[in-house]
């Protein structure tokens, strides 16, 4: 819990990071080049002509669908096949050279301070009730805690970080969870992290200042060639190798239908199992790199109007691009802070047990341990029957799979359900026993203001109550749900869905609940689709 947060401040290795950016660029750029090179030596698609082309092209497309001028590009590929192979290397270097600098991160210590010392106070002042908040600085902290709450073994991990990399791997909902998982770093104890964030978010001046110096990297995710992917890994692989501390939301964008990522976009992931190999080739096995669940938990969500229409459309096939939704709009982000957050506990990360690159568990002295709680020598996975290691991307990405594996594991089990989801699930279930079905398409285009007793609610949760008590691997109830009765759960969840997106989700009348937004509701109840249908007629 947050009370647990130690009373010193976690070390930051990224203090020193902004001396270390330029040597950490000098080494992507090199590992890229020579690796490509290398591999152009083979020739066919490997080449430096056909990597360069896959630029050409991507950038082509890209800049002329939006309008833009591609004459840069185009030049480039119209010379393509008249350059030596040392001009072809030129080129590759130049290109590598500039998407790195653009990827680059920053962070400056001075922000940090602030952030932690001054903004930190400032929200729990956001959050705290109408009234004022006695106590000083010290009451204002103890409001922030009371409204973000921190689970999970905390002291186990603020140890880990002492004694190698951190790589923290967080569901990915909103896109406030880069606010909120940097929050709740900091409450832990646990030091800050560098972390991937969509270019997209760097466009709000107030938002970008914050996210630029506190060890944010731009990833431009319309950029689809080849060459930027391998920068992007490359980047995160010196990054972990380097001893910073790192997040990556496996889940990749956020997710649209607010299902517990059921499956993991690798990419990134990967780059913790090619660093920890690259260590343990290089004499560093000693130096460990674990990698830790985590689970964000929204009483409500910021966009969810906006993901779930967009989820919708993209599973009925239609074409639907968000390119503009609430956290854009200012307003709307403090409107959610002052409407939602006021809640105790309206948000809770829960930190679960850390895994080393391959997935194996690892205890308390930062020891991996297989299933049968025996020690793990992770150097003897990257060598060959010689003895020698070696490099194998298909080993590797074998190693990822399993890791990711284990993390889709992790989240259910580390998921905290508030009454909002519980309550939805079961009205959501009442409305498909009366409809006849569970598609949410016909269910989008029945009669509005379908109604379900409130004693079918009352019913539906008490069974789920039961569930996930006999089901410990698929999460737990928030405490103040599983202290409150049902009928106190009912009605905590109808202030919130009734109260803060456009249209009331849910409302009660009388012996009734009526539903107000079948898509919200959906979005909502999917945190526990993973939890089997247990309503009958």
């Amino acid at each position: 819990m947050a009370s647990d947060r130690p009373v010193l401040e976690a070390r930051s290795r990224l203090d020193g990071f902004n001396a270390d950016r330029e040597r950490v660029l000098r080494e992507v750029e090199r590992r890229v080049v020579e690796r490509i090179t290398a591999r152009a030596a083979g020739g066919g698609d490997a080449s430096l002509e056909y990597v360069l082309n896959d630029v050409c092209v991507c950038e082509i497309k890209r800049l002329e669908a939006a309008g833009k001028d591609a004459g840069r590009w185009r030049e480039l590929a119209g010379r393509l096949g008249g350059l030596s192979p040392a001009a072809l290397a030129g080129e590759l270097r130049q290109l590598v050279a500039h998407y790195g600098k653009d990827i680059v991160g920053n962070f400056d210590p001075r922000v940090y301070r602030f952030a932690t010392k001054v903004l930190t106070p400032g929200l729990g002042f956001l959050f705290a009730p109408m009234q004022s908040v006695t106590g000083g600085v010290g009451g204002l902290l103890a409001e922030l805690d009371s409204r973000i709450q921190v689970e999970g073994p905390l002291e186990e991990l603020r140890a880990l970080a002492e004694r190698g990399t951190l790589v923290v791997t967080p569901t990915h909902s909103s896109n406030m969870d880069s606010v909120v998982i940097g929050l709740a770093l900091e409450r832990a104890g646990l030091p800050p992290v560098t972390y991937g964030a969509g270019k997209n978010l760097f466009t709000n001046p107030f938002i970008s200042f914050f996210m630029h110096n506190l060890g944010a990297y731009r990833v431009d995710r319309r950029l689809r060639f080849e060459l930027y992917k391998d920068i992007l890994k490359e980047y995160s692989t010196v990054l972990l190798e380097s001893g910073y501390h790192s997040l990556f939301f496996p889940g990749g964008t956020r997710c649209r239908s607010n299902i517990i990522e059921p499956s993991l976009k690798l990419g990134l992931l990967g780059t913790a199992v090619t660093a920890y190999g690259n260590l343990a080739a290089a004499g560093g096995a000693h130096k460990r790199i674990y990698v830790v669940p985590a689970t964000i938990n929204y009483r409500l969500v910021l966009e969810a109007e906006t993901l779930i229409q967009d989820y919708l459309a993209e599973t009925g096939k239609s074409r639907y691009i968000i390119t503009d939704d609430e956290f854009s709009r200012l307003g709307r982000i403090v409107e959610f802070l002052r409407k939602i957050l006021v809640h105790e506990g309206a948000v809770v990360i829960r930190f679960g047990r850390p895994l080393d690159p391959l997935g194996h568990d690892v205890d308390d002295d930062g020891q991996s341990r297989d299933r049968s709680g025996r020690v793990v020598d992770l150097r003897s996975y990257f060598v060959g029957a010689d003895g020698r290691f070696r490099a194998d991307e298909q080993r590797d990405a074998e190693y990822t799979r399993l890791l990711g594996r284990r993390l889709v594991q992790a989240f259910p089990r580390e998921s905290v359900f508030h009454a909002t989801t519980v309550v939805a699930r079961a009205v959501f279930d009442r409305l498909c026993v009366t409809a006849g079905t569970r598609d949410i398409y016909r269910l989008t285009r029945l009669p509005p203001g379908r109604e379900v007793p409130v004693a079918d609610v009352i019913a539906g949760l008490g069974a789920l109550r039961a569930q996930l008590a006999a089901r410990p691997e698929a999460g737990r109830l928030h405490h103040r749900v599983a202290s409150a009765g049902d009928a106190a759960t009912l009605d905590d969840a109808l202030r919130a869905l009734g109260s803060y997106h456009r249209h009331p989700v849910l409302e009660r009348k009388g012996d009734v609940v009526r539903i107000g937004d079948v898509p919200l509701l959906y979005y909502y109840q999917n945190r526990l689709a993973h939890l089997p249908v247990e309503v009958r007629p």
